[in-house]
């Protein structure tokens, strides 16, 4: 029951983050912007993860970690309440902007909580779970919140986040066992980022993503002017992706908890191919139909692995570091939002399958190298052990 409060409470937040987009035009004609400008609201949101969370994280090192967790959840309920009453744009941007500083520091503080709890050799597992509740925030909680929204208003939206997010403190309040927080100063914590293991974990994560977040990102113009499907059918497509993206994440949990690194660069291999095989097929629906699935599928195996790697590499202060691996990932999708413009400018819509298939080529070198060293590491402890 602790570890479905905290999915309960990713649900909430990252629902959050993703249903604005659904309700998009009617905030702009509301509050009296232009749709550009309400877009800056999905910008703010991500630069206040990608800045707030480890700056966050870092000054909050030492605090108890379930008072933590819920101090940022209700920060999380007054930030959408605010969203709620915002009489004005700017209110609404900076009740935004709020919200999304605590997103990666309480991300960050529940994978830890809930690995911290589970049984030995479950770790991957475990963050595939938690990820659970963001994969039912795209193919739920967004479509709900869109619903709710065209229903009763753009207000309304956001008064149902705040009301999940709210059931989760009180449940997080009452199920969840306090975990202690060995952290130490925030100069200490980010000492470990010194660590090569470390940097290439978290590199792996900005890197490896990139391919699968530049298609996601013009997945409807993909799908429309490539493969010829109508405009009214995206929606349907992004549900079938992201119950592959669900069912992905969980396989890919129990697949890394067997074999880390091995399994990583088995399934990153196969989502280049897959991207490949897309940029192949790009004018055939049928098949396209099929690969959407699967890309879902092999875009977020990769996730728990990723999560657990950051974690047994950064022991010293995995919370900072799961923040900093958050931002990594906004990072990510930043760079596959300007690098598929450039691509598309270029080249044409189709050549993104191509080059998408190329960024995860160069996520699977790196898995490669942080494979070799864990190896090189093992080999030389067991050389020490025999000579000692």
């Amino acid at each position: 029951m602790s570890l479905a409060s905290l999915v309960l409470c990713v649900f909430g937040i990252t629902t959050g983050e993703f249903v604005i987009a659904g309700i998009l035009p009617d905030v702009a004609t509301d509050l009296g912007v232009s749709i550009p400008a309400a877009g800056l609201l999905v910008t703010a949101y991500a630069i206040g993860m990608i800045v707030g969370g480890p700056t966050l994280t870092a000054f909050t090192t030492r605090y108890p970690r379930k008072p933590l967790m819920v101090t940022l959840l209700v920060i999380a309920v007054l930030g959408n309440l605010a969203s709620v009453l915002a009489p004005t744009y700017a209110t609404l941007f900076a009740a935004r902007v709020v919200t999304a500083l605590v997103t990666s520091t309480f991300f960050a503080n529940a994978i830890v909580t809930a690995v911290s709890t589970a049984p030995e050799g479950k770790q991957a597992s475990t963050v595939s779970k938690l990820v659970l509740g963001m994969n039912l925030a795209m193919i739920l909680g967004a479509p709900l919140g869109t619903f709710i929204g065209n229903q009763y208003g753009w207000r309304a939206t956001f008064a149902a986040v705040a009301a999940v997010c709210a059931l989760g403190l009180a449940l997080v309040i009452r199920l969840v066992p306090a975990v202690e927080n060995a952290g130490g100063s925030a100069v200490t914590e980010l000492r470990v980022f010194r660590s090569r293991d470390v940097q290439l974990a978290i590199a792996i994560t900005a890197i490896a993503n990139a391919g699968v977040l530049m298609v996601f990102t013009y997945f409807s113009p993909l799908l429309t002017d490539v493969s010829g499907f109508p405009g009214g059918s995206v929606a349907g497509w992004l549900l079938v992706y992201g119950v592959g993206a669900t069912i992905g994440n969980l396989i890919g949990g129990r697949l890394s908890d067997r074999a880390l690194m091995p399994s990583q660069i088995g399934l990153q291999t196969l989502l280049t191919g897959t991207l490949a095989l897309m940029w192949l097929a790009g004018a055939a629906p049928v098949l396209i139909a099929v690969l959407v699935f699967v890309l879902g599928a092999l875009g977020f195996s990769v996730i728990p692995g990723m999560q657990a790697r950051v974690l047994s590499t950064a022991a010293a202060a995995p919370t900072l570091a799961m923040a900093v691996n958050a931002s990594a990932y906004q990072l990510a999708a930043a760079f596959a939002g300007w690098l598929g413009g450039r691509v598309i400018d270029g080249s044409g819509l189709r050549a993104v399958y191509l080059v998408a298939a190329v960024v995860t080529v160069a996520g699977i070198a790196l898995s490669c190298a942080a494979w070799y060293r864990d190896r090189r590491a093992a080999e030389a402890a067991r050389t020490d052990l025999a000579v000692g």
